[in-house]
């Protein structure tokens, strides 16, 4: 899955819902290859019975196919702890090593995050636009790498959800360790920092 250059991200739609799902797709070929879990811990999820997610902390477990409960299927996990200003968001390989981590800019129009390896070498930012959903990763030298788009559902589900839909498109192949930090940075602009409820 980590070799690909095109995913396509969809919530999963529920009334009621303390933790998040999202299934990622093949776009070509329509098959679900992998999935992305918010596993929060009891008293993270009893707190955001009263309170935003944006403050609270944050774990995102993917795996490769549709069973988040098949632990030998653990590709990474998106991790934030408590924040308030800005959010650093730790990515973890399989085994629980750090491969990256990103961290919000403050002053940003649209919202913007760096993304740092694990030795803390900057290899992107991603940077939102200031008309809404559509964010551009750009390389240490300012040249764009890949984009994050929303995918409209149809005006009365998303008017009446918070789901989302969107692709998450790179312009090449890169080495696995980076399409996995830029595949994270794609979950983590809706599931870390554009996410509220």
């Amino acid at each position: 899955m980590l070799t690909r250059s095109t995913y396509f991200i969809r919530e999963r739609v529920r009334l009621l819902k303390l933790t998040d799902t999202y299934d990622i797709f093949d776009p070509d070929s329509r098959t679900q290859i992998g999935i992305a879990k918010d596993k929060p811990g009891d008293l993270v999820q009893a707190l955001r019975l009263f309170l935003g997610k944006e403050a609270l902390p944050i774990k995102i477990f993917v795996y490769e196919g549709d069973n988040p409960d098949d632990e030998t299927r653990l590709l990474f996990s998106i991790q934030r702890g408590f924040t308030l200003w800005r959010s650093r968001v730790n990515v973890f390989d399989k085994d629980g090593q750090i491969i990256g981590w990103f961290i919000s800019k403050i002053l940003s129009i649209g919202g913007a995050f760096t993304v740092f390896d694990a030795e803390g070498i900057q290899i992107a930012t991603v940077q939102g636009d200031w008309k809404g959903w559509n964010f551009s990763f750009r390389d240490a030298s300012g040249s764009e790498i890949g984009n994050i788009t929303k995918k409209w559902s149809g005006v009365g589900k998303e008017l009446f959800t918070t789901a989302d839909n969107y692709m998450i498109s790179l312009t090449q192949e890169y080495p696995s360790k980076t399409n996995l930090l830029l595949l994270a940075a794609g979950l983590a602009v809706d599931t870390v920092f554009k996410e509220k409820k």
